[in-house]
């Protein structure tokens, strides 16, 4: 026998609050004359528990059972359709065999009636096709590749049991995912589930018009007082004349969240097919206020208990110029910094100035350092390069061993790529960085040349399991580190680093002081499997030292154990227990965001 799913769905039913209208003159006012026709009871759902929640929301017996005004006749009619009721509410979640009995007690107090369900077999996805039909299904490779990403985010693939909320919700998301690559008015034109109870199989199939391939348009910008249009057209990574892409549209609004001059910001296309080869860019934007004082409190497991204090403001020249002032005050880490930032220039890129005043005392070490510096960098955080200088003052008191001093005028460049498909919680894709610098002859205690390569990657192997790895590579190329600012120079363990160790505590032993040493290799695999949409549990292995020669990296220092992940608006959050195989000790880890 073959069905659509439609077929199955259940009927919309009368609010708690009401009583059903078919029984509004033999039921509820009958009550109502004689209090003592009037009928108690509770119902007890037996069911698998993934599919209790639907059956108590679609069986009206289940919502009604607190209805002051029940009659026997009423309640009759109500058991009569709850078996109905609950079969419907099975099929939707893919079973479409069940079996629903009710059983009745009046021997308490009030009545107990018992809705038994017994699923049977689910109906599994046998067949999908989604077909996409308009200008995107000839054209290679724009329109080819988005027909795959449609195909390949499918979130209901062979072999799952059929749901109807999944099955509205893969239909949307195939129309979404054509929607935000260049044909923004892709539409759903067709779709059918063919089910057979018999054989528990479903057959599915979609078909979506993409409609005509759409470019950007002109920006038509609403919302600013305070600034004019240039500071929000200098974030912009799009063009007129560009092919449309929802990714890049939201980058663009993400730069003028992170940008600190917006409270909101909201941006669109024009999706008309009438004005595809032109769509306007319609941003709003409300401004937030120019200046702002906060303060907090804290703990990680890193720098422990943490205080701070910092004001801000956005727009100290009335023309976008930024300064940030902040003060923190950690038990391993106290330090105050002053930070001035340029509005971005009509080429994307932007400068900060910036000076800082730093005490740490961390395994046995502690350190003073003054640094003042600039750096410019350009918007495009998915391609961004960076380049700066500053000019370090450090001092070293390592306990047990001899007070070093060490200054250092530093120059560094910085390349990014991010090819990710999420910049805050990436499930696929990679991020690379590196960086090469120097300390110039001269102005520095000691020459010396510095690289550092950071990779990490993500991969899905299924929907619910997922895996990430990075690593990391850092050297100081001189003949000692003696005479180099400690923050040039590498330590390692922690919450981002090698797990089951405390934060820098692997380095370079120097009386009784961890210090940092002049080479780093840091590696970690994690492998998450997610229950439900945000909750997961993961697994890992960390490596990782800090040391002064390269053949010392033949020792790496593990760190392996479980953590429960939650995805969150910015970032993943983890809570890690990890055992650290050269101490023997286990620690527990937390943090949020990625590591990089």
């Amino acid at each position: 026998m073959l069905a659509t799913a439609s077929a199955f769905a259940s009927a919309e039913t009368p609010p708690p609050t009401a009583a059903p209208s078919a029984d509004t003159s033999a039921g509820a006012p009958a009550a109502r004359r004689h209090a003592s026709d009037t009928l108690r009871y509770k119902v007890v759902v037996v069911a698998p528990s993934e599919l209790k929640p639907l059956v108590e929301n679609a069986v009206d017996l289940v919502r009604w059972q607190s209805y002051e005004d029940m009659t026997e006749l009423l309640f009759d009619r109500l058991a009569r359709e709850a078996i109905e009721q609950a079969r419907e509410a099975a099929a939707a979640d893919g079973y479409f065999s069940a079996n629903a009995e009710i059983a009745v007690d009046r021997t308490t107090d009030p009545a107990t009636v018992t809705l038994t369900i017994v699923p049977g077999t689910p109906t599994r996805i046998a067949d999908v096709r989604v077909t996409v039909v308009g200008p995107a299904a000839t054209d290679i490779p724009a329109g080819a590749e988005a027909i795959a990403e449609a195909r390949r985010e499918w979130l209901l693939p062979e072999g799952d049991v059929f749901r109807q909320s999944q099955w509205t919700a893969a239909k949307a998301k195939a129309v979404t995912t054509i929607a935000a690559s260049r044909y923004a008015a892709a539409k759903l034109t067709s779709s059918e589930a063919l089910i057979d109870p018999d054989a528990y199989k479903a057959d599915l199939s979609v078909e979506i018009d993409s409609g005509p391939a759409f470019r950007f348009g002109p920006l038509e910008i609403t919302g600013l007082s305070k600034y004019d249009s240039d500071l929000v057209r200098n974030f912009s990574p799009i063009h007129e004349g560009d092919p449309y892409s929802a990714p890049e549209l939201e980058q663009f609004v993400r730069r003028l969240n992170a940008s600190g001059y917006f409270a909101s910001v909201h941006a669109t296309i024009d999706p008309d097919p009438a004005h595809a080869d032109s769509a306007p860019v319609r941003v709003s934007v409300i401004e937030g206020p120019t200046k702002k004082l906060e303060f907090g409190v804290g703990y990680s497991t890193d720098t422990e208990f943490r205080g701070n204090l910092s004001y801000s403001d956005v727009n100290v020249n009335d023309h976008g110029l930024q300064m940030y002032i902040d003060t923190r005050f950690e038990q391993k880490v106290q330090n105050a910094s002053l930070r001035f930032v340029s509005r971005p220039d009509d080429h994307g890129w932007l400068n900060s100035y910036n000076a800082l005043v730093e005490r740490t005392d961390i395994e046995n070490l502690v350190t003073k350092t003054v640094s003042v510096g600039a750096r410019r960098q350009t918007v495009d955080e998915v391609n961004r390069w960076a380049y700066g200088v500053a000019y370090l003052i450090d001092q070293q008191m390592p306990q047990g061993a001899e007070e070093t001093n060490a200054r250092a005028l530093f120059v560094d460049v910085t390349r990014t790529w991010r090819r990710t498909d999420d910049i805050i919680a990436p499930t696929r894709g990679y991020n690379v960085n590196a960086q090469l610098g120097a300390g110039v002859p001269g102005v520095s205690t000691r020459t010396f040349g510095r690289a550092i390569l950071q990779f990490a990657a993500w991969y899905p192997v299924s929907r619910d399991i997922e895996t990430s790895m990075r690593a990391e590579l850092g050297a100081v190329i001189a003949t000692e580190r003696e005479g180099i600012p400690s923050s040039l120079l590498f330590r390692t363990g922690g919450d981002t680093t090698v797990r089951g160790y405390a934060f820098e505590s692997l380095g370079v032993k120097s009386g009784d002081a961890i210090v940092p040493g002049r080479y780093l290799a840091v590696a970690s695999v994690e492998a998450t499997r997610w229950i439900g949409a945000n909750w997961g549990i993961a697994a890992f292995v960390d490596a990782g030292n800090a040391v002064d020669e390269p053949s010392d990296l033949k020792h790496l220092a593990l760190g392996y154990g479980l953590g429960l992940r939650l995805r969150t608006p910015i970032g993943p959050f983890r809570l890690d227990v990890a055992y650290g195989q050269d101490t023997g000790k286990v620690r527990i880890h937390f943090s949020v965001g990625l590591s990089f």
